[in-house]
């Protein structure tokens, strides 16, 4: 999840870069030793990450716009980091509608849990997850992917995160990719600007190519000179939702559900001032 700050180009939706089909002679990732890598370096970030993303503020609110939410709708944070779009997001479903983020750093995720508690969000939920594995209550209505290379990457990590929710579901998607040909020199610190970041830091001269064959009425926009994208599309009517969990709620605090030691993925679900755990 990398922010970068420069003009924005704009280019028409029909000409946008969208891959046929899925290239299948790309190789599996190794997940837990790319996630292992990501909670790493987001432990090293965590404190001064929301000072790094002031300015792209423009970007996730582009991002989020064009998930054109409506009050009562339910919406998906991946990836949620720190929670910096979580007001944006419940600002546009209102009182009536949900938001649910997740993030596998617990580091990130605490200040997320901390937002969402001193707000007195009731609609707001986070949990502490690898996208792999996360569980939600309901199928959502949209999904914000906003800087989740990673995930993106991630053929496992896309079809889990995609079950969350509801046939014909909106997803926009913000990331950082190379430069065009012209400016390929550049592209050497573009791919050391996402290592700093990401497990995974390659793929970056397509790095929607997974999710795109998943979305109908696909629209791409190259922001940053080339440097960044948003992208947005609809899940097609013959995807089908995952089978949803309930939760019970702990007898403990949000004070009290933090990151397992050195920032694993356990089932804690922070949701505003208490704590949710899956039902086994």
């Amino acid at each position: 999840m990398v922010r970068s700050c420069c003009n924005t180009l704009t280019m028409s939706a029909p000409s946008s870069p969208r891959p046929a089909a899925a290239n299948a002679s790309l190789s599996a990732p190794d997940d837990d030793r790319i996630r292992r890598s990501s909670i790493d370096k987001y432990r090293r970030h965590a404190a001064q990450y929301d000072a790094t993303c002031r300015r792209t503020w423009t970007i996730r609110q582009r991002t989020i716009e064009a998930l054109a939410l409506q009050p009562g709708e339910r919406v998906l944070d991946v990836a949620c980091g720190t929670g910096l779009s979580l007001a944006l997001l419940r600002e546009r479903v209102g009182d009536h509608g949900n938001v649910y983020g997740f993030d596998h750093s617990g580091e990130m995720l605490a200040q997320a849990q901390r937002r969402a508690t001193d707000a007195g969000w009731g609609n707001v939920t986070v949990l502490q997850s690898a996208a792999q594995d996360v569980q939600l209550p309901e199928p959502v209505d949209a999904l914000l992917f906003h800087y989740t290379h990673d995930i993106l990457r991630s053929a496992a990590a896309l079809d889990h995160v995609l079950g969350c929710a509801r046939p014909g579901a909106r997803v926009a998607i913000a990331g950082i990719k190379y430069f065009p040909r012209w400016l390929e020199p550049l592209n050497v610190w573009v791919y050391y600007k996402n290592f700093g970041y990401n497990g995974a830091p390659g793929g970056l001269r397509t790095p929607w190519d997974r999710i795109a064959p998943r979305l109908a009425d696909w629209r791409f926009e190259p922001t940053q000179f080339g440097m960044g994208y948003i992208a947005s599309g609809r899940l097609s009517g013959a995807h089908v939702a995952r089978p949803t969990r309930p939760v019970r709620q702990a007898l403990h605090s949000s004070s009290t559900a933090h990151a397992a030691p050195g920032g694993g993925t356990g089932p804690a679900l922070a949701h505003a001032a208490q704590v949710a755990l899956p039902e086994r």
